[in-house]
């Protein structure tokens, strides 16, 4: 079974990405990893050739700047990335540059893939998430995060990166037939200072919106506040990845958030009262399929 990682990345260095950290966290388990990486205005081409040249290979692309509805863009460099990696692999793991996987996760991955890589009837592997926000010490509790997400797909070239590059479809805009995994992806794109992520916000939306929206909506400020923007939060309780260690003690900004005062939205309220009747409304990009065993 031979697994080859793939990703995207412009500007890495600028906007604090976690893109180091992404690709090493899954590095171990994949025989190859390609970088479709985005010219920049900064070294991050030098950052990625670090990692590991041994297994790491890169496109160099650049983005097409017209591409500026649903974050369009994302999904065609995802591809760019996915239509580069050998011919020979039977599996494509996905991971975003602000996502790592927890090495805890890593048997329970491998293992799920060497037992459906010859079911041709899966597609793919659903995750679990939990993200973070503010600082490493929170997650999101809210409905409005998304709680599932493929990122392990066949090396299928029916399958490409759908809309903004949150999920995967095949052929006439099929859904992936996936199996849900018991393992998580620790999204961290909602964490980081306070300066960079304004930075993000301000130069992001542009692949979403168009450049009148960008100035009606997006406040202009030296630095993202936190407070105005938070959702409902819970305390996290577990442990983060290995790789992300380092990061983590580098932390040099406060955010605090009381979690007795729960901000609950009428929407969340409504969603959560409709799946303890058995109804689950949650946008799902996927089909879950059971497999005889």
């Amino acid at each position: 079974m031979k697994v080859t990682g793939f990703s995207f990345v412009k500007n890495a260095i600028i906007y604090d990405y976690p893109v180091v950290e992404a690709i090493r966290s899954i590095l171990p388990i994949c025989d190859e990893f390609v970088v479709a990486v985005g010219e920049s205005d900064d070294s991050t081409l030098d950052l990625i050739r670090s990692i590991d040249p041994e297994k790491i290979r890169i496109v160099e692309t650049v983005w097409d700047e017209s591409l500026r509805e649903g974050g369009r863009v994302l999904a065609v460099e995802t591809d760019k990335a996915f239509k580069a990696i050998s011919k020979d692999s039977d599996w494509a793991f996905y991971i975003q540059g602000d996502e790592v996987v927890h090495e805890d996760y890593l048997p329970v991955i491998k293992s799920a893939m060497e037992k459906y890589a010859d079911t041709p009837e899966i597609d793919g592997l659903l995750f679990k998430y939990k993200h973070f926000y503010g600082s490493y010490d929170y997650v999101g509790a809210s409905a409005s995060w998304y709680a599932n997400e493929i990122r392990v797909i066949k090396n299928d070239p029916s399958i490409y990166s759908y809309r903004d590059a949150q999920g995967f479809r095949k052929g006439a805009d099929q859904k992936l037939n996936v199996v849900p995994i018991d393992a998580y992806i620790y999204h961290y794109g909602w964490v980081k200072a306070p300066t960079a992520m304004q930075k993000k916000q301000e130069n992001f939306n542009k692949y979403w919106h168009d450049d009148q929206w960008v100035e009606e909506n997006v406040v202009k400020a030296d630095e993202f506040d936190y407070e105005s923007h938070v959702r409902e939060l819970e305390l996290f309780k577990g442990t983060h990845p290995e790789v992300m260690k380092d990061r983590v003690q580098r932390l040099n900004w406060k955010f605090s958030y009381d979690i007795s005062k729960k901000k609950k939205s009428t929407k969340d309220k409504i969603k959560s009262l409709l799946k303890s009747i058995g109804i689950d409304t949650s946008y799902r990009n996927y089909k879950v399929i059971k497999v005889k065993q």
